[in-house]
């Protein structure tokens, strides 16, 4: 068909032909059909949306109204049991009779507990909050590109009548529970300290970066030059030497290769930590990451840089071992015994939270091990393990 209307140019123009071909001539009846079915299946399909949001906000927010009394019922009963146990012994006795007995208060959480229970479920209510107001935003953003393309208020007009009087976005209940929790954990556990209270509760901006601190930097500098001028001085160590000693050596210089896998792994989390931060893609909240404390990729490449340059040092002593005195087989023993100890240090200093936090998800990852687990944290740590 092409090659027939290309053989009559003559009575209609090659420009003619091209522009019919590309935009064929409709009426205007059809192009207003056209608009129509789609924004018929447009707003249908914001409807179901809507629905979802609707449905799934209901149900968070009975889960946290359930969760916010069961905290309250234990933190009375924790209460009590302390002013019981701190009362006179006449008084004692004589509320035995009509109180807790002692294997039901055994069965409350301590106050550190509770504190750290409430500090948690007040997160919760501040990730609730924000998906209400990040739903919305969502809603009036497509609803206005919708109305600048189409030329149309429809979009705006929809926002009103659906949007705005949506139970996710009128319901005020997650506000009064925030300031619920702050009453409680101020005038309860902090004995009414607001500002302590708050340091507690407090969660950053989830899309905020974190402030890079200028010794951290300068120790990511430092480990790394330290680290890539140790890798040099170990190749050439290795290739100068003789032949009999590189068949003794380098077969035991193999088993570093685990080491180095752990740190290239946390090099490259921090560099994919970085890349995430810097495309805007929120990997704290995708992870459910704390954000009062987790690991910027600056820390993450301090860590490998760290146990970079011990794994060089290892290597090296076990290239000079006649020199160090210690036997070769001892090196590479000492270097996993410290990686080990790092990991478990009770002391909290080296990031004492998020190792611990590592911690109780590997624990949890092998006590599952037979199980189906859905948590995202403990799949994505299951590819590399």
């Amino acid at each position: 068909a092409v090659a027939a209307l290309s053989s009559k140019t003559h009575i209609y123009p090659l420009t003619t032909i091209s522009l019919f071909l590309l935009f064929p001539v409709t009426d205007e009846d059809t192009v207003k059909r056209y608009y129509a079915k789609f924004e018929e299946r447009f707003f249908q399909t914001c409807e179901k949306e809507l629905l979802k949001i609707n449905t799934f906000y209901s149900e968070k927010l009975a889960e946290a109204q359930r969760r916010f009394a069961t905290l309250q019922n234990e933190l009375q009963s924790s209460l009590d049991a302390q002013r019981e146990s701190n009362a006179p012994p006449g008084l004692r006795k004589r509320k035995t009779m009509f109180h807790l007995s002692q294997e039901e208060r055994c069965k409350h959480h301590n106050i550190k507990d509770l504190k750290l229970a409430f500090s948690e479920f007040y997160l919760s209510l501040i990730l609730l909050q924000n998906y209400q107001n990040l739903n919305f935003t969502g809603f009036r953003k497509i609803l206005k590109k919708h109305d600048k393309i189409l030329d149309t208020p429809r979009g705006a007009d929809w926002r009103v009548a659906h949007v705005e009087v949506a139970p996710f976005y009128t319901c005020k209940k997650i506000t009064q529970l925030i300031t619920e929790t702050e009453t409680l954990v101020t005038t309860e556990l902090e004995g009414g300290d607001r500002q302590r209270a708050m340091k507690r509760l407090r969660v950053p901006p989830l899309g905020a970066a974190q402030p890079a601190l200028a010794w951290t930097t300068f120790r990511v500098g430092l480990y790394c030059g330290f680290f890539i001028i140790l890798a040099i001085a170990f190749v050439l160590t290795g290739k100068s030497r003789t032949m009999r000693m590189r068949c003794n050596v380098w077969p035991l210089v193999r088993i570093y290769r685990g080491g180095f896998l752990l740190i290239q792994f946390l090099f490259l989390l921090g560099i994919n930590t970085y890349g995430w931060r810097q495309a805007g893609v929120n990997h704290v909240l995708i992870f459910e990451i704390n954000p009062r404390n987790n690991l910027s990729h600056q820390h993450l490449f301090e860590i490998a840089g760290f146990l970079g340059v011990l794994w060089c040092l290892s290597i090296l002593s076990c290239l000079y071992s006649e020199y160090t005195y210690l036997p070769m087989q001892i090196n590479p023993l000492i270097l996993y015994g410290f990686m080990l100890l790092f990991l478990i240090n009770p002391f909290k200093t080296c990031y004492y939270k998020s190792r611990f936090w590592l911690l109780k998800l590997l624990v949890g990852r092998f006590s599952v091990q037979t199980k189906h687990v859905s948590d995202c944290r403990v799949f994505w740590l299951k590819l590399p393990l």
